[in-house]
């Protein structure tokens, strides 16, 4: 079933205002701040991944070398991005012509107008190659207008990363296809394997796009859902329960230290720097792992998505270069986003920094490189049938009322998200149990629902 219609008055009372601190907290490169900025330049602002922080390094070399046009780049913290685009893109301010926004903001973005449609660009840019983007990218930068609104910078699943290498010392086997159930076992043979190594890392930070993305699709393959096909909240159901106590239970028992405070950033860290012996989490983090300068290149085995009920659960996400509708420079942004998700830029960062750092997952041609599959032989194969093998209109076991593998999809959900992340970190360090932690969450989604129930 499709989301409801949304009016633009009730997205816009839906929209975070950043703090202060936050509006302060930006580190600029590649010539200053954003906000500042003339004919020769576009602003941007975007999240602060590793392979976002790469691009910030080589846009003034190559792309403002090239093409003239000077970019003042704003890097922030995934919460605080987001924040601070939502903010900008509502008001229609125009501090930022380009931002780093997700296929989880594009359909609310687009029904209130606050992006620029890239149709017409993609379409005379022959050398972009708008054909050559996979097709789930595709489609959900798309609109229920049929018009593009955004560009992939890359694209990721989910899946299982583990260190191969220290399975093999202890006579440990990875299944091909593990279940849940199977990887909370080996994360209890493998915690205490090396000094100072733990069996597993799983996002506890509060956030809706930190601690609720993996958990959502562990609810997702244990039978749960946010909503039933009604509108009707979920959240202390006997399977929504079950798999949250699960997760709970297993970063507790056998994840690692302050897991509460501990989102995809930290956990990338302690894969790479042998702290934990497995991780469940984006494919995007394979150009880290993998990186040349990597401690852990060459040790880390991938398999896909674990699951219970359902044959697949890795999520489908992407972190794509959106238009401000107010940019007085969509020309300048264009330039810049059709070199940032380029062919030529992955070819740069292959040449540059090697090519399992390149920002894949949005190409097919990316996936028939012989440079690009000669680096990325151990995950390439599995990241691209992770996404292609993503159903955000069914990806669980009952039906759902809106679009969305770990999260649903309606803009109360950045909001609904957030609230009931807190209460299971709070969990997660436990200050409080899974139950009370979900008996609030409950009310909290039972608001939302009763909303849409009475559109």
């Amino acid at each position: 079933m499709l989301t409801p219609s949304r009016s633009k008055r009730t997205i816009r009372t839906l929209v975070p205002v950043a703090t202060a601190a936050a509006l302060l907290a930006a580190c600029s490169g590649a010539g200053g701040g954003g906000g500042s900025g003339d004919d020769d330049s576009v602003n941007v602002v975007m999240v602060n991944n590793p392979q976002m922080v790469e691009l910030q390094k080589l846009t003034a070399e190559h792309f403002t070398k090239k093409t003239g046009i000077e970019v003042n780049f704003t890097v922030l913290p995934e919460n605080e991005v987001r924040d601070k685009i939502s903010q900008d893109f509502a008001n229609q301010a125009g501090q930022y012509d380009v931002a780093t926004i997700s296929n989880f903001e594009v359909p609310f973005y687009a029904e209130n107008d606050w992006l620029l449609p890239l149709d017409e660009y993609a379409a005379d840019d022959a050398a972009f190659d708008q054909e050559d983007v996979l097709a789930p990218m595709r489609e959900s930068l798309t609109a229920e207008d049929g018009k593009l609104y955004a560009e992939p910078f890359y694209g990721e699943s989910s899946f299982l990363m583990y260190r191969k290498d220290v399975f093999a010392e202890h006579g440990l086997e990875m299944p091909d296809k593990p279940t849940w159930q199977q990887v909370a076992d080996l994360a209890a043979e493998v915690d205490g394997a090396e000094r100072g190594m733990k069996g597993i890392c799983l996002r506890g930070l509060p956030g809706w796009g930190e601690v609720i993305a993996p958990l959502t699709t562990v609810v997702n393959t244990m039978g749960g859902t946010w909503f039933d096909e009604n509108w009707e909240a979920q959240l202390t159901s006997p399977e929504f329960t079950r798999a949250v106590e699960f997760y709970v239970d297993l970063v507790r028992e056998h994840g690692e230290s302050g897991a509460a405070q501990s989102g995809y950033a930290e956990c990338l860290n302690n894969l790479t720097q042998g702290k934990t012996a497995m991780w469940y989490d984006a494919t995007a983090a394979t150009g880290s792992l993998e990186a040349e300068d990597s401690p852990v290149r060459g040790k880390i085995g991938y398999a896909p998505a674990p699951v219970d009920k359902t044959e697949s659960s890795g999520w489908l996400y992407t972190w794509a270069w959106g238009v401000q509708k107010a940019s007085e420079r969509p020309e300048n942004a264009w330039e810049f986003i059709s070199w940032a998700s380029s062919k030529e830029y992955e070819k740069l960062v292959g040449k540059e920094l090697g090519w399992a750092n390149a920002p894949a997952g949005k190409r097919a041609s990316t996936y028939s490189n012989p440079d690009y599959l000669k680096a990325a032989d151990a995950f390439a194969d599995i990241t691209r049938a992770a996404i292609e093998g993503a159903d955000p209109r069914n990806p669980g076991t009952q039906p759902r009322p809106a679009p969305g593998i770990q999260f649903v999809g309606i803009p109360e959900f950045s909001d609904l998200g957030t609230k009931v992340s807190q209460e299971i970190s709070s969990a997660i360090a436990g200050k409080q149990s899974v139950e009370d932690a979900l008996e609030s969450s409950q009310e909290l989604a039972e608001e939302v629902g009763e909303e849409y129930r009475d559109r």
